[in-house]
């Protein structure tokens, strides 16, 4: 009969639909992964299909995975119940989109505090492609980012959606009202980096208005491309909500603008997880976390 660690090793090569990265996963050789596999199909038949870089469920092994998810989560809660600390312990790594770290990311540290003490935060900002990157190789548990992201193996949590505008320092644009697209492309630009999605669509208007390309400076930080744009360096292309203050201080400005711009979805991704794991608990805190600060908006 499977044992609570054949089920658990189950369950991530097939979440992660991989024998090296399910061993990573479980802090174990691969080739103890490839054991603990081979007698699982000794006993239950073949759940896998081999393929030349992954491994998919067979129909036998989706309805195994079905079962697997409920010991584990059955595991889950009786640990906690019989813990006498009453303690999860381990460490989340956290992935952080900085527009997140601007808004209510203080919150989310202090509200996993209260609910999982025992539980230690080891956050890394970088931007949403090289987040995703790290979730598909098993680099970061859980990260905030701009999403969905459709991969199978992942899971997305919807936190909030925040517009973005064209903002610039006051005396640099004309203030004649609404600005075409050619007026703003006649100043130089700032936003994030050229693998995000605000680049990508500043691009592409360019290309689809057939305009003479305007100059695009891109910066990983929001603290520089803020800095760029109260020194009038050029039009910060990115959300309000993380410049209020210089919008409250008149040092910033949000430009009347014909060319309305996509909001931003950010979302809590992470791996597959069996219910009640720390790492699902803590998207849903965040979720908790986002919709409060949304809603005090």
């Amino acid at each position: 009969m499977a044992d609570f660690r054949s089920l658990e090793v189950f369950y991530w090569v097939a979440t992660l639909s991989s024998f090296r990265r399910a061993s990573e996963q479980v802090n174990t050789t691969q080739p103890a992964v490839s054991q603990r596999i081979a007698a699982l199909e000794h006993e239950f038949g073949t759940l896998f299909e081999r393929r030349s870089r992954d491994v998919a469920l067979t129909e036998r092994g989706r309805v195994l995975l079905g079962f697997a998810e409920r010991f584990l989560a059955l595991q889950a809660e009786m640990a906690s119940a019989l813990d006498e600390t009453g303690r999860t312990t381990g460490t989340l790594r956290l992935g952080v989109s900085e527009t997140i770290v601007h808004l209510w990311l203080s919150r989310f540290i202090e509200r996993m505090r209260a609910v999982h003490p025992g539980i230690s935060v080891d956050i890394t900002v970088d931007i949403s492609p090289n987040m995703q990157a790290a979730l598909v190789a098993n680099e970061l548990d859980l990260a905030f980012l701009v999403g969905p992201i459709t991969v199978p193996s992942l899971v997305n949590r919807t936190l909030f959606a925040v517009p973005v505008a064209w903002i610039a320092a006051p005396g640099l644009v004309p203030d004649a009202e609404p600005l075409s697209l050619g007026a703003l492309m006649r100043h130089p630009l700032v936003t994030y980096p050229r693998n995000t999605s605000p680049y990508v669509e500043l691009r592409d208007l360019v290309l689809k208005a057939n305009l003479l390309p305007s100059q695009i400076h891109t910066s990983a930080s929001l603290a520089t491309i803020v800095k760029m744009g109260v020194e009038r360096l050029g039009i910060c292309v990115i959300p309000p909500a993380i410049v209020r203050n210089e919008l409250a201080s008149g040092a910033l400005r949000i430009l009347p603008t014909e060319q309305a711009l996509s909001d931003l979805t950010f979302t809590a991704t992470h791996a597959k997880r069996p219910e009640g794991h720390f790492v699902a608990d803590a998207a849903r805190i965040a979720e908790e976390v986002a919709r409060d600060w949304a809603a005090a908006r």
